[in-house]
């Protein structure tokens, strides 16, 4: 009976920790946190909810605070983003997304546009483009070198005119520290085709867009070993995202990256309850991880601790799926850790596969590697595609392998020499 009783404890409380980090998780990507980017303020309020999470918790300060603040410049898009073309007024991240940066502008012009040669060879004069006009180009059916060249080009003509590039695959949003001089829109073919009428039809966009130097910070909890220890464990996972594109528009960022801080959080739990006795443990979300790595990239050179001190680093991104398993970046690296997690889940069957890759620049993982520590990036696989668009919300989020990866992750973990 009395087994009976501390397994229904466990199992309750671990359906009730799983929900916590769920909230948690849905929290980040709710409209008041503005898309955890750099308008409203967005990513200093997830910032302020991380650290008051991890105090909850019971995760120390580290030299009495939880922040580690770095600058950078950012392009930003705060207000005004509007885009028609003839009568119909077009929808943000829908019908239309604006090149990261892209510049500001506004009025109401005719298109001009030039051959594929000229912009693939770029042996026309862009500068004698005329800047009234918006500069359009069906970006269709190309690939490979062509697609380079012709994109590096239509940056360049955003020097001298307003650009609109038509095209029918997905929209992808990043974010930049630079801004074009002028407008650079992409639109849907089929929004273009339906209004498109002819080379006179006239387009009106009003696009607001802001460079400014921008103060982050990176979110860190302390948790000492049970046995004092000199050795340090990181586990990461970057909190920010691109944020808005205008005032009406935000990206949630449900499975880039608030669902790798769910699963920070999930862990960071879990090793409170019952501490590592070899390892301190280093709970780190980084910010500035879309522009380029910024946050890791400042605390690999600023390091809050002795990084020759750092056993091993886990980055955590993507943790919202996992019907397909997960792929581990760094495992040719670390072959004997790569096996070790792999041997795991052999036992256990946790998840549906652990799929290898090599080293890759692709994540914060990648200035401590660099630094020699030893790291993995891990991501899940599954049906959300939803990337860097409006479409990633936390109702996409199946958590089809979450609490499974969790304890495939403590498990490893507790299991270092």
């Amino acid at each position: 009976m009395r087994i009976t009783l501390l397994i229904s404890f466990f199992s309750l409380n671990l359906v009730a920790q799983t929900e916590r980090v769920k909230d948690f998780t849905k929290q980040l990507c709710s409209p008041e946190f503005h898309g955890r980017g750099y308008v409203n303020a967005g990513d200093s309020i997830a910032a302020n909810h991380i650290a008051k999470t991890f105090e909850e918790i019971g995760l120390k300060q580290l030299n009495g605070t939880y922040f580690q603040s770095f600058t950078f410049p950012v392009n930003t898009f705060p207000t005004k983003m509007e885009v028609k073309i003839g009568d119909k007024q077009l929808t943000p991240g829908v019908d239309f997304i604006v090149n990261e940066a892209s510049g500001k502008g506004n009025g109401t012009t005719e298109f001009q546009s030039l051959g594929i040669y000229e912009l693939y060879t770029g042996k026309y004069s862009f500068s004698k483009l005329d800047k009234n006009k918006m500069f359009y180009f069906l970006n269709l059916g190309y690939g490979g070198d062509t697609l380079t060249k012709v994109r590096e080009n239509l940056k360049i003509i955003a020097k001298y005119a307003p650009v609109m590039e038509v095209v029918n695959t997905k929209f992808t949003w990043s974010v930049s520290e630079t801004a074009y001089k002028f407008p650079f829109i992409q639109i849907q073919e089929s929004v273009f085709k339906i209004h498109f009428q002819s080379n006179s039809t006239a387009v009106s966009f009003d696009i607001d867009a802001q460079i400014k130097n921008h103060t982050a910070r990176n979110v860190i909890g302390y948790l000492p070993a049970t046995k004092k220890s000199k050795k340090t464990i990181m586990i990461t996972a970057h909190y920010d995202h691109l944020g808005r594109m205008g005032s009406s528009t935000y990206f949630p960022g449900a499975n880039d990256n608030a669902s790798g801080n769910g699963m920070l959080i999930s862990l960071a739990e879990k090793f409170k309850a019952k501490g590592l006795k070899k390892y301190n443990l280093l709970f780190v979300a980084f910010a500035g991880e879309e522009i380029g790595l910024y946050g890791s990239k400042y605390m690999v050179s600023h390091p809050p601790v002795d990084l020759k001190s750092v056993h091993f680093l886990l980055n955590l991104d993507i943790m919202g799926s996992g019907e397909e398993g997960i792929t581990v970046v760094n495992a040719t690296l670390f072959p004997e850790e790569f096996t070790r997690l792999e041997n795991i889940n052999k036992g256990k069957n946790y998840i549906a596969q652990i799929k290898r890759r090599g080293p890759a620049a692709n994540s914060d993982h990648y200035f401590f590697t660099e630094a020699g520590v030893p790291a993995f990036y891990i991501y899940t696989m599954g049906p959300n595609k939803h990337y860097h668009d409006i479409y990633d919300t936390y109702q996409e989020l199946s958590f089809s392998a979450f609490g499974n990866l969790s304890n495939l992750l403590e498990e490893f973990f507790r299991g270092m020499k």
